[in-house]
């Protein structure tokens, strides 16, 4: 009967590498691991019985991997997780990348050695070497809010391009004709989709190209300020600033406030995803509302389903609806900004 050491010798690595191997954990290079595997057939080695029961049984444990918790945005979502999760038995456990590729590389490694059952990954950019390094250690994945471009895997989203459509076509309902896209970067998905789905927002009426113009930057209030104070220098002014994210709005309205000016009558403001209640007085920005919190629900679902071996085997895509809702940081573009009478008028929620 053939031994680890024997298998570590016909591969030409050490025993550790092939435990590791057998066991998922820690990290092996691809043609490591199908040299172990290959040399486990060739000798037809079987694992350890309670070795392998060790690897397989279920640590009622997930891993939920966002970008940045403290975006209103995430914790709602993190909460829809955490519930699912709880009515299951499951508990959660919580990673925080900063959009850094490289801390959730490390976080990704960290918890395949720690065995958690599965993982939700909202990844920092487009997910393939993420998802892939888990597919090769047979961890379910869901990924969550972002797409994935041609490729076969889990995704609970919404139509990013689709809302930023319906948003900027709002804008231009309204009247305005020199907006400025402040997104977040080109390499995620969603400040991808947010642009593309303005631009076709601009062609779909017949306007120039030049009604928008784009500033890329990062998904925060540091970023949205200094994309505002960069649209703001622009002569002619925008009459209106169309905000990738909610952070992108906060840092842009501080960036207004700065320079003295008054949303909405000298700027308007809209903005992807809504700030919660209870984090304001008053709901002030036009929002493309995400369902973040049934978001959350549905990846749990789907990966326990995963985890169970139910629902279908194809890999599935589940787009959630967005709502626009309109609130007092929009109105109708105003000749002389405060100074006029119509530039006070506001939009009245429908």
């Amino acid at each position: 009967m053939s031994t680890i050491g024997d298998v570590a010798r016909r591969a030409g690595v050490s025993a550790m590498t092939v435990s590791r191997v057998i066991n998922n954990s820690g990290y092996i290079s691809a043609e490591t691991r199908e040299r172990v595997e290959r040399a486990i057939a060739e000798l037809g080695y079987v694992p350890n019985a309670l070795a392998r029961s060790l690897r397989f049984k279920q640590t009622k444990t997930i891993a939920l991997v966002l970008t940045d918790i403290t975006n209103p945005f995430f914790t709602t979502l993190a909460r829809g997780v955490e519930d699912t999760a709880s009515e299951h038995g499951f508990s959660v456990m919580f990673c925080n990348t900063d959009e850094s590729p490289e801390e959730e590389a490390n976080y990704l490694n960290v918890l395949v050695q720690k065995q958690v059952d599965g993982v939700l990954l909202v990844p920092a950019q487009y997910a393939s070497e993420s998802v892939l390094f888990l597919k090769e250690r047979q961890v379910p994945v869901v990924v969550i809010d972002r797409r994935m471009p041609d490729m076969p895997f889990d995704t609970v989203r919404c139509d990013s391009e689709q809302g930023a459509y319906e948003l900027v076509g709002y804008l231009l309902e309204l009247g305005h004709r020199r907006i400025a896209v402040l997104s977040g970067p080109p390499t995620v998905s969603t400040a991808a989709d947010r642009v593309a789905g303005a631009a076709r927002a601009v062609a779909s009426a017949g306007l120039p190209e030049d009604v928008l113009t784009f500033f890329t930057g990062s998904y925060s209030v540091r970023g949205g300020y200094e994309l505002c104070r960069q649209a703001l220098a622009l002569t002619p002014r925008p009459t209106a600033l169309f905000a990738a994210n909610n952070f992108i709005a906060i840092g842009a309205m501080r960036a207004v406030r700065e320079a003295g000016l008054n949303v909405p009558c000298d700027v308007s403001i809209a903005t992807f995803d809504d700030v919660p209640e209870s984090m304001v007085i008053e709901p002030f920005f036009t929002v493309m509302s995400q369902p973040a919190y049934d978001m959350g629900r549905q990846a749990t679902e789907l990966l326990l389903q995963r985890l169970l071996g139910e629902g279908p085997q194809e890999p599935q895509e589940i787009l959630l609806p967005t709502e626009l809702i309109v609130r007092r940081s929009t109105a109708r573009p105003a000749p002389d900004g405060c100074g006029d009478a119509a530039g006070l008028h506001e939009v009245q929620t429908g």
